[in-house]
């Protein structure tokens, strides 16, 4: 049996694997330290009650030969469908067909499965530094090439940093596909809608596909801010965009998303045909994809009621408050600090020139707080570290309060 070469060809262990195994390791030897988390982006909140009682509710109509449900539609139910396109999109005055929805258990599988569409030759660009998913997932597939001298050989880089003011430029070369994600992850920074017209207009000239993360989307304070990338005309007949209950409504461990594809988008097959990426991304998700439990579905159909509106907007609240202790705090230390404003990411410079992983060891050594290397997403991630907001307030004073033990 043959295997696939390209996983051999992948560096290390994922970003995030590699982060909870040195965690893993320095706890066992130092069992009584009091750790206070801010690396990876799982919330601690718990789901707010509309929620859970949509999904009581929903078990209950499971134990009934009345109201029991066995496999729901391959592509989501229509209540909570018809609940994204009224209160995620119309208010933007988008309009999306009823088929152009489709829910799934996590922008993270989207966002990684969606290159299945993609020739093998497709050429990948990326914003730098990036969610690793959108290079792994092509890197697995092939499209990368390979790994030298810290980066793929063939995928096109872009790079984002203080210098470009985060905003990265447009490819110089042919590109056939390009990941966006805004607000950012990892860097919480975020477009401005003529800034995101440049990509749109480019990727309309070009013949270009953008995949558009839009899983943070619920943090955005600031007005002019696009939440979807269809606010931007033309965005239908180029874009994909992927969005998630993670982080809007506390699902992490609950599992639930969607993806937007418009019947607009096409691509060009080999004998120079147009063929809907709609079409094919329902052949895919009709075959390799059991969709998302009723049970789940009612409980995310929940946070667009009154009550469900009102509570979740809490919970992202108390998040911000969080991203703005630590925006401040890091600050008035005297640390060059980004994000965190329309984002549950803080993007900031590591002090004294130290590379990204020597910081964060030295940070869970000196301080008890763990977060992410900036290295661990680009080349252009090197010396900038990320901390996010997904904490308790009062464990967030405090990691801002002993980042002075390693500042020292």
């Amino acid at each position: 049996m043959r295997i696939n070469d390209e996983y051999g060809k992948l560096p290390g262990s994922y970003l995030f694997a590699e982060t909870a195994r040195r965690l893993k390791v320095y706890q066992a030897e130092h069992p009584d330290a009091d750790i206070i988390r801010l690396g990876i982006g799982d919330v601690t909140m718990p789901l707010v009650p509309a929620v859970i009682s949509a999904m009581h509710i929903a078990v209950d109509e499971m134990g009934k030969k009345e109201t029991f449900r066995g496999y729901g539609p391959d592509y989501g139910y229509d209540f909570l469908v018809n609940a994204i396109r009224e209160n995620d999109y119309q208010p933007y005055g988008i309009e999306l067909d009823y088929d152009e929805v489709f829910i799934s258990d996590g922008a993270k599988c989207d966002v990684g499965n969606i290159q299945e569409l993609f020739s093998p030759d497709a050429v990948i660009a990326v914003t730098d530094p990036v969610y690793p998913v959108y290079v792994d997932s092509n890197a697995m597939a092939g499209r990368a090439g390979d790994f030298l001298d810290g980066k793929w050989d063939r995928l096109v880089y872009l790079p984002c940093n203080a210098e470009n003011g985060f905003v990265p430029e447009l490819p110089s070369e042919h590109v056939d596909v390009l990941y966006l994600c805004y607000p950012n992850n990892p860097t919480g920074t975020v477009l401005t809608k003529a800034q995101l017209k440049v990509f749109v207009d480019w990727a309309r000239e070009n013949d270009a596909l953008i995949i558009y993360d839009a899983a943070y989307k619920a943090f955005i304070t600031e007005t002019g801010i696009p939440h979807s990338i269809y606010e931007v005309a033309g965005a239908k007949e180029v874009a994909i965009e992927c969005c998630s209950y993670s982080k809007t409504a506390g699902f992490t461990g609950t599992r639930c998303a969607y993806m937007i594809v418009p019947h607009e988008v096409q691509g060009l097959n080999s004998k120079g045909e147009r063929v809907e990426l709609n079409a094919m991304w329902k052949r895919r998700m009709s075959t390799k994809f059991n969709g998302v439990s009723y049970p789940v579905q009612r409980a995310a159909a929940a946070i667009y009621t009154p009550e469900g509106k009102k509570q979740v907007q809490e919970v992202i609240q108390a998040y911000l408050e969080n991203a703005r202790v630590i925006h401040d705090g890091l600050i008035s230390r005297g640390i060059e600090v980004y994000g965190g404003i329309n984002s549950p990411y803080i993007w900031m410079k590591v002090p004294g020139n130290m590379d990204s992983w020597t910081f964060f060891d030295r940070l869970m050594d000196k301080s008890h707080v763990v977060g992410t290397p900036g290295a661990g997403f680009g080349p252009s991630g090197e010396g900038y570290f990320r901390l996010t907001a997904f904490n308790s307030l009062e464990a967030t004073k405090e990691a801002v309060r002993r980042f002075d033990a390693c500042l020292l």
